[in-house]
Protein backbone atom coordinates (compact mmCIF):
# COMPACT_ATOMS: atom_id res chain seq x y z
CA UNK A 1 0.00 0.00 0.00
CA UNK A 2 1.28 3.34 -0.80
CA UNK A 3 -0.18 6.83 -0.18
CA UNK A 4 -1.09 8.94 -3.33
CA UNK A 5 0.64 11.58 -2.11
CA UNK A 6 3.37 12.25 0.55
CA UNK A 7 1.43 14.46 3.48
CA UNK A 8 2.91 18.21 4.00
CA UNK A 9 4.81 19.14 6.90
CA UNK A 10 2.07 20.74 8.50
CA UNK A 11 -0.34 17.99 7.73
CA UNK A 12 2.10 15.66 9.21
CA UNK A 13 2.31 17.89 12.32
CA UNK A 14 -1.35 17.71 12.93
CA UNK A 15 -1.92 14.06 12.23
CA UNK A 16 0.79 13.27 14.81
CA UNK A 17 -0.92 15.62 17.26
CA UNK A 18 -3.92 14.21 16.34
CA UNK A 19 -2.42 10.37 17.21
CA UNK A 20 -0.58 11.36 20.27
CA UNK A 21 -3.71 12.96 21.25
CA UNK A 22 -6.30 9.55 20.51
CA UNK A 23 -3.99 6.80 20.82
CA UNK A 24 -3.38 5.07 23.70
CA UNK A 25 -0.76 2.48 23.68
CA UNK A 26 2.99 2.70 22.15
CA UNK A 27 6.23 0.90 21.83
CA UNK A 28 8.97 2.14 24.44
CA UNK A 29 12.52 1.43 24.09
CA UNK A 30 15.13 2.12 26.98
CA UNK A 31 18.52 0.79 27.64
CA UNK A 32 20.48 0.37 30.88
CA UNK A 33 23.91 2.85 31.82
CA UNK A 34 26.16 -0.08 30.71
CA UNK A 35 25.41 -0.85 27.30
CA UNK A 36 22.91 -3.93 27.96
CA UNK A 37 20.61 -4.90 25.16
CA UNK A 38 18.04 -2.18 24.72
CA UNK A 39 14.45 -3.30 26.16
CA UNK A 40 11.20 -3.09 24.87
CA UNK A 41 8.13 -2.84 25.62
CA UNK A 42 4.41 -2.19 25.22
CA UNK A 43 2.93 0.40 27.61
CA UNK A 44 -0.36 3.38 27.41
CA UNK A 45 0.15 6.30 27.78
CA UNK A 46 -1.62 9.96 27.77
CA UNK A 47 -0.42 12.87 25.70
CA UNK A 48 -1.03 16.33 27.72
CA UNK A 49 0.13 18.46 25.21
CA UNK A 50 3.55 18.77 25.45
CA UNK A 51 4.50 15.02 27.44
CA UNK A 52 3.62 11.41 27.18
CA UNK A 53 2.75 10.44 30.88
CA UNK A 54 3.62 6.66 31.41
CA UNK A 55 3.59 4.53 34.00
CA UNK A 56 5.47 1.16 34.90
CA UNK A 57 6.85 -0.79 37.73
CA UNK A 58 9.40 0.24 39.89
CA UNK A 59 11.66 -2.44 39.36
CA UNK A 60 11.03 -3.31 36.15
CA UNK A 61 13.92 -3.39 33.64
CA UNK A 62 12.24 0.18 31.85
CA UNK A 63 11.72 1.50 35.52
CA UNK A 64 15.42 0.84 36.15
CA UNK A 65 16.43 1.87 32.60
CA UNK A 66 14.37 5.49 33.13
CA UNK A 67 15.63 6.34 36.49
CA UNK A 68 19.03 5.26 35.48
CA UNK A 69 19.67 7.08 32.21
CA UNK A 70 16.39 9.54 31.65
CA UNK A 71 16.26 8.52 27.93
CA UNK A 72 13.99 6.69 26.14
CA UNK A 73 12.73 5.75 22.46
CA UNK A 74 8.73 5.91 21.76
CA UNK A 75 7.41 4.26 18.69
CA UNK A 76 3.12 5.50 18.36
CA UNK A 77 0.86 3.90 15.91
CA UNK A 78 1.19 1.52 13.08
CA UNK A 79 4.47 0.99 10.60
CA UNK A 80 2.92 2.64 7.59
CA UNK A 81 1.96 5.51 10.11
CA UNK A 82 4.90 5.87 12.63
CA UNK A 83 5.69 8.92 15.17
CA UNK A 84 8.73 8.45 16.38
CA UNK A 85 10.00 10.08 19.87
CA UNK A 86 13.03 10.37 21.26
CA UNK A 87 13.12 11.88 24.70
CA UNK A 88 14.23 12.78 28.06
CA UNK A 89 12.09 11.10 30.80
CA UNK A 90 11.73 12.15 34.61
CA UNK A 91 10.25 9.93 37.51
CA UNK A 92 7.40 11.17 39.31
CA UNK A 93 6.09 9.06 42.08
CA UNK A 94 2.55 8.66 42.47
CA UNK A 95 2.24 10.54 45.72
CA UNK A 96 3.86 13.69 43.43
CA UNK A 97 1.34 12.94 40.32
CA UNK A 98 -1.85 15.76 41.14
CA UNK A 99 -4.96 13.95 41.12
CA UNK A 100 -6.37 15.61 37.78
CA UNK A 101 -3.18 13.53 35.95
CA UNK A 102 -3.93 10.55 37.82
CA UNK A 103 -7.55 10.60 36.87
CA UNK A 104 -6.75 11.35 33.44
CA UNK A 105 -4.17 8.29 32.73
CA UNK A 106 -6.78 6.22 34.90
CA UNK A 107 -9.79 6.78 32.66
CA UNK A 108 -7.84 7.12 29.35
CA UNK A 109 -5.44 3.67 29.58
CA UNK A 110 -8.02 1.73 31.32
CA UNK A 111 -5.50 1.23 34.96
CA UNK A 112 -4.89 3.10 37.92
CA UNK A 113 -1.60 2.21 39.32
CA UNK A 114 -2.23 3.84 42.78
CA UNK A 115 -4.31 0.80 43.13
CA UNK A 116 -1.45 -1.81 42.55
CA UNK A 117 0.43 -3.72 45.10
CA UNK A 118 3.27 -3.30 42.85
CA UNK A 119 4.91 -0.13 43.47
CA UNK A 120 4.90 2.02 40.10
CA UNK A 121 6.27 4.97 39.17
CA UNK A 122 5.09 7.66 36.77
CA UNK A 123 7.50 8.93 33.87
CA UNK A 124 6.60 12.38 31.86
CA UNK A 125 8.43 12.11 28.55
CA UNK A 126 9.64 15.48 27.08
CA UNK A 127 9.79 14.97 23.86
CA UNK A 128 13.65 16.48 22.14
CA UNK A 129 12.72 14.46 18.55
CA UNK A 130 9.88 13.80 16.64
CA UNK A 131 9.67 11.73 13.36
CA UNK A 132 6.54 10.90 11.45
CA UNK A 133 6.29 8.90 8.32
CA UNK A 134 3.74 6.97 6.30
CA UNK A 135 5.92 5.38 3.64
CA UNK A 136 9.32 6.18 1.49
CA UNK A 137 7.77 8.81 0.00
CA UNK A 138 7.31 10.49 3.68
CA UNK A 139 10.91 9.93 4.56
CA UNK A 140 12.44 12.90 3.07
CA UNK A 141 11.08 15.39 5.94
CA UNK A 142 10.09 13.47 8.32
CA UNK A 143 11.47 15.27 11.25
CA UNK A 144 8.97 17.52 12.95
CA UNK A 145 10.71 18.57 15.84
CA UNK A 146 14.57 18.54 16.93
CA UNK A 147 15.74 19.77 19.72
CA UNK A 148 12.66 19.95 21.53
CA UNK A 149 11.43 22.92 19.08
CA UNK A 150 8.62 22.12 16.38
CA UNK A 151 10.18 22.54 12.67
CA UNK A 152 6.55 23.25 11.72
CA UNK A 153 4.64 26.59 12.36
CA UNK A 154 0.96 25.73 13.48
Amino acid sequence: MTSALARPAKQRKLDTLHRLEHDVDAWVATAAEDGAAPYLVPLSYVWDGATLLFATPAASPTGRNLLATGIARVGVGPTRDVVMIEGTAVAVPPAELPEEDAEIFAGKTGFDPRELSAQYLYFRVLPGRIQAWREADELQGRELMRDGEWLVAD
